[in-house]
């Protein structure tokens, strides 16, 4: 299951790969927002991102007017690996190299056509289990 998150400015986008994630038949659960009535996105990505630390929901998809504020928000929670890609070969990069759970997008930035081969690109993308990649991955999840 996506965990699926947005504010305001992600609002419409969100919307497009709610559509698309039901033509590819990928179960999700929306945690928000749910028009574009101005809104905080730290609530909704502290709810995507506690979705997926816990483990209720494999991954997520946060939206925000550049991607960037909400993938900080997320990146709070412990677990959390959210990255912001405006590219499918960051989407890609960041799956194979750093098991990120979440791909943040910005509305503002990515149109539609580009946000969908983006979440193609990070749903489809494994994690390539290699040695120096998990090393790299521990040492952000330590806190020391």
């Amino acid at each position: 299951m996506i965990a699926l998150g947005c504010d305001h400015g992600g609002y419409s986008l969100k919307e497009e790969v709610k559509k698309h994630l039901e033509e590819r038949n990928i179960a999700y659960k929306d945690y928000g927002c749910d028009s574009t009535e101005s809104c905080d996105y730290p609530i909704y990505a502290k709810k995507v991102a506690q979705a997926v630390a816990s483990k209720e929901c494999e991954q997520g998809i946060l939206i925000c007017g550049t991607g960037i504020g909400i993938s900080i928000a997320a990146n709070k929670v412990k677990g959390i690996r959210a990255a912001l890609c405006h590219d499918c070969f960051s989407a890609q990069a960041t799956r194979e190299h750093n098991n990120a759970n979440i791909l943040a997008m910005g509305a503002r930035v990515v149109g539609p056509g580009l946000a969908l081969k983006i979440v193609d690109t990070f749903l489809d993308t494994e994690f390539s289990n290699d040695e120096r990649h998990i090393r790299r991955i521990n040492m952000i999840e330590n806190d020391d």
